[in-house]
């Protein structure tokens, strides 16, 4: 969840925000006469101060400022039976229901990741397969129009099955892992309001593909969950701070090893949840949460409606709701959609169906 201020100069100044939690400036910025809105600003109390072209203070208070921000998800790619897709749906995620038709990605793959900058309603979909081409390919939407995606840019590797979070509006996107011929242990980073080529980030403690990864929002850091090698089904959480580059440290552990399970969080209010996931002949349905900014193992929260792999997660952030679409259950290809109550420990219900039974999908969305 983003924040803003709004409010009406009578002549051009220069607006100072100063955090009141440690008096840092988190905006700084001229605006000409008339309304004006500051936006992508985190919580807590503001001090406000406007400055005339003289240096004259023209304007002073404290704000508390208004969220603001969306509250649609997005899925993207995957495979139907054997049949990889292109097709990208999109749900309301604070309304039960079915998906409904978005748009398109650039090219059909499945195996791909996605995240946004949050209510600055960008989304990124990042790497995938089809075939035998394995891509680096970097889509963008932006999630409040349906529409076909745009090329965004390339990963440094092609590569399928990669995990990717962000730290929301504060706009950098990571993409952890992956596949192609090799297993990789990369981190990627991109600046999501600004399309180019993915840069080196550092590196997962791990080499491996079929993770997950959320964050906590602006409060920075990114955790990488589950995961496998060719030989090992893993349990392993661990993290990053996303605004610096550097290598993930051990936070902890999953409940259970598997492989291709979906993560969510509820952003700011600092919890983070994996469902579904593989081990060996096992189709798993627990769902783990972590408090994301305390290292430290998972615990139990409860169940997906059906034990399931590859499924895609994502969540409307502060308004609490995290839904988990798609998978494969041993034996079909399924379009359910779960949701849950992410402060809540629970089972998941039933929210409503994808348009088309699909594993190996993406999801996001602009809250």
């Amino acid at each position: 969840m983003a924040y803003k201020i709004s409010g009406t100069l009578n002549e051009s100044a220069r607006i100072l925000i100063l955090k009141e939690s440690d008096w840092s400036i988190e905006s700084n910025v001229e605006k000409s006469a008339g309304d004006y809105e500051i936006k992508s600003l985190v919580s807590g109390t503001k001090t406000v101060v406007a400055i005339d072209d003289s240096g004259e203070v023209v304007g002073y208070g404290n704000v508390s400022p208004e969220s603001y921000g969306g509250d649609r998800g997005v899925f993207g790619g995957g495979e139907i039976s054997g049949n990889v897709v292109d097709t990208i749906e999109n749900i309301t995620i604070s309304t039960t229901s079915n998906a409904s038709n978005f748009g398109d990605l650039t090219i059909v793959r499945r195996g791909l990741s996605a995240l946004s900058n949050g209510a600055n309603d960008i989304g990124i979909f990042g790497g995938g397969h089809h075939s035998s081409t394995y891509y680096n390919t970097i889509d963008y939407i932006t999630i409040s129009s349906a529409s076909n995606a745009t090329d965004f840019g390339d990963l440094s590797l092609q590569r399928y099955l990669l995990a990717a979070t962000s730290n929301d509006v504060n706009d950098r996107g990571v993409f952890g892992g992956g596949f192609d011929s090799s297993y990789y242990n990369v981190i990627d980073y991109i600046t999501i309001s600004t399309t180019g080529n993915a840069s080196d980030f550092g590196d997962l403690t791990t080499v491996k593909y079929l993770a997950a990864a959320t964050s906590n929002s602006t409060n920075d850091r990114g955790v990488f969950g589950g995961g496998y090698n060719g030989s090992n089904y893993y349990n392993t959480i661990e993290y990053i701070t996303i605004s610096t580059t550097g290598n993930a440290t051990d936070f902890g552990d999953l409940t259970a090893h598997r492989n291709l399970p979906a993560a969510a969080s509820n952003g700011i209010n600092d919890r983070g949840i994996f469902g579904g996931g593989y081990e060996g002949s096992n189709y798993i349905n627990i769902i783990d949460y972590i408090t994301i900014s305390t290292t430290g193992n998972a615990t139990d929260f409860g169940d997906l409606t059906v034990a399931r792999n590859s499924p895609a997660a994502t969540s409307n952030s502060t308004n609490n709701r995290g839904v988990f679409g798609g998978g494969y259950d041993g034996s079909n290809y399924v379009n359910i959609i779960d949701y849950v109550t992410i402060s809540s420990l629970s089972n998941a219900i039933d929210f409503g169906d994808l348009i088309e039974s699909k594993c190996f999908l993406s999801a996001t969305s602009n809250a």
